[in-house]
């Protein structure tokens, strides 16, 4: 018979505990981190937690948990500000309020190390050669200013790799949305004019690029270039237009709004980015918390976790005051390297500007309450769809997309009882099959899968759905089996006459016999809400493998033949269609290519039928 485990002796633990600063863990039985917190006086405020009488029912039962704290000195409160903001990112205690936003942020890259410098889309390390603009808010925000400004000016945004194979103008120049460099259509000054003019505009120096167009549009119009003249004054039209829009009146530099909403233990955070004077985009927060909290408290939560780790701007505007608000300023500005201001009393457009972030944050707030409320209902449908004794905690659905058995890609979506966990979602490449066997792709990605829920490296499902019938969840069930891993329920999706939404059939393991779910029920709709996010993951992903196969050089598959061999031979012969063309003989003429490699490369095209 197991006895229950001593409760903690916390006057012992106080009696030698230091009144330095630090950083608290705090333990339940099984070893796991409840609770991380941080403190000016070590001594006093872990003492705090258990001098609390009359606290809420979350917070009692926090402190009833609590078996062993661990203890980290620090030098100083700022230092243990940064310590907390790791360990709380690290192990995502449970009564801590966590932001669950694990990616990083997109910016515009721009390769000025090259003669002819490209725009693109950029998320993660900034450790290579050129230019950084950003972050912006989402990759949406970052691909809408690329979609502007190749309308302004047609600096190029294809591959590398696309741009040196080019033997003839693409569609973008066909359009006007570039100038044809990978051809030799415009020389390196007038392309660098354009790429000086998009450095500006992401400068936030617009109205110093008008007057710079301005100029030269005057400059043509003397010389009768009547053409050059009237595309200037296009492009002077489009970016009045465009800052219009973005510009913030009264900002020039860098500055975020942070706006509070909460109602119960929910809250929303809504963040407008301003760079460079200029409205870069938005976007609404939900920061996970098991009790009520304040706005100050939410805040004060929020602002580490998400700065500590990005670049900070040198204003952060606030709906709410929050604690400590001057250790926030010096840790932010240390890790800046420049003073950081934290302001919340606010007047004129300022105020008004802020006023519209917390209106945006509510009304965000609002549309996550009914959406939950619609999940938490469909899930309590399902729970009884499926004779479960509670609702399940996890579900993950696997789907299989591939065209003609090529390039097939397996997709894994989560969802919890809010909705779906998108940070999550994996898909997996699958390799070494037959083309077209679905039973395989689905038990490679299964194994891949569940061996890491297996060494506990991903929390276990409760339910497993799979896209497919009796065939799919008895290979599923036979992965999972192999692989010892148990109390996972499986359950088969299969599609309805003329595949009609709302009219699929349920199978599960250990059941010969359907589950029957009428077509307006819910728990179908949280079903079918589950596979159709799966499938259009999966969809995306295998899109995503096959534009990347298609835009590869095939020789690029050749080994030995590296970047500057393929451009050497690119120059000599003119492109793709000539290298096919040719014979080992003049293959082997070009500098740097044996005969060997030649004779590969010449293999390569007579073995596809070129």
């Amino acid at each position: 018979m197991s006895t229950a485990p001593a409760a903690f002796d916390i006057k012992t633990f106080l009696a030698t505990l230091t009144g330095a600063p630090g950083v608290y863990k705090m333990l339940d039985r099984n070893g796991e981190v409840i609770y991380v917190g941080k403190a000016k006086n070590l001594k006093k405020r872990v003492a705090s937690h258990f001098a609390q009488r009359g606290g809420s029912p979350k917070q009692n039962a926090m402190v009833a948990r609590v078996q062993a704290i661990e203890v980290t000195v620090t030098r100083t409160e700022g230092e243990a500000l940064l310590l907390e903001n790791q360990l709380i990112k690290r192990h995502k205690p449970r009564y801590n309020i966590n932001l669950r936003d694990d990616k990083s942020y997109p910016y515009i890259y721009v390769s000025t190390h090259q003669e002819f410098p490209r725009l693109a889309f950029h998320r993660g390390s900034r450790a290579r050669p050129g230019r950084f603009f950003g972050p912006f808010p989402s990759a949406a925000a970052v691909r809408d200013s690329l979609k502007t400004l190749q309308k302004i000016f047609p600096v190029r945004q294809c591959e590398d790799s696309y741009f040196v194979n080019r033997t003839r103008p693409c569609l973008q120049y066909q359009i006007e949305r570039c100038t044809g460099p990978c051809v030799g259509l415009v020389g390196a000054e007038t392309y660098g004019e354009d790429v000086t003019n998009t450095l500006l505009f992401l400068e936030g120096r617009g109205e110093a690029l008008i007057d710079r167009l301005a100029q030269r549009m005057e400059q043509a119009a003397q010389r009768l270039e009547f053409e050059k003249a009237a595309r200037y004054r296009d492009q002077i039209s489009n970016l009045r237009t465009v800052l219009a829009k973005q510009l913030v009146a009264g900002e020039q530099g860098d500055l975020d709004m942070i706006a509070c909403a909460i109602k119960g233990n929910i809250a929303c955070v809504h963040v407008v980015f301003v760079r460079n004077g200029q409205q870069i985009g938005d976007r609404s927060f939900f920061p996970r918390m098991q009790d009520e909290h304040d706005a100050a408290a939410v805040l004060g939560a929020f602002i580490p976790q998400f700065y500590l780790d990005k670049e900070i701007p040198r204003e952060l505007l606030l709906s709410h005051e929050i604690r400590e608000l001057e250790l926030f300023e010096s840790v932010l500005g240390q890790q800046a390297g420049r003073a950081v201001k934290i302001s919340w009393r606010l007047r004129g457009e300022r105020a008004k500007r802020l006023e519209l972030a917390r209106a945006n944050a509510e009304c965000a707030l609002t549309t996550r309450l009914a959406s939950q409320q619609t999940i938490a209902d469909r899930l309590r449908h399902l729970t009884e769809m499926l004779g479960l004794a509670e609702p399940p905690k996890r579900m993950e659905c696997f789907d299989i997309s591939h065209t003609q058995g090529d390039q097939t890609v397996a997709s894994c979506v989560v969802f919890d009882r809010t909705g779906p966990l998108k940070s999550a979602y994996r898909r997996f490449n699958i390799e070494g099959i037959t083309g077209g066997d679905d039973y395989a792709a689905m038990a490679q990605a299964l194994s891949r899968r569940y061996q890491r829920i297996r060494a506990g490296e991903v929390e276990a499902p409760d339910i497993l759905f799979i896209d497919g019938g009796k065939g799919q969840i008895h290979a599923a069930a036979r992965t999972l089996a192999e692989l010892g891993v148990e109390n996972i329920r499986i359950i088969g999706i299969a599609k309805g006459p003329d595949r009609k939404p709302g009219m699929e059939t349920l199978f599960q393991t250990g059941c010969s016999d359907p589950i029957v779910v009428k077509p307006d029920n819910p728990g179908s709709l949280l079903i079918q809400h589950i596979r159709d996010e799966a499938h259009r993951f999966a969809i995306t992903g295998h899109r995503q493998r096959r534009a990347k196969t298609a835009t590869r050089s095939p020789l690029q598959a050749i080994a030995g033949l590296g970047p500057k061999r393929r451009q050497r031979l690119l120059r000599q012969f003119g492109g793709l269609r000539q290298i096919s063309r040719a014979d080992v003989e003049a293959l082997s003429s070009v500098e740097g290519i044996n005969r060997q490699l030649a004779q590969r490369i010449y293999d390569l095209f007579h073995d596809h039928g070129a």
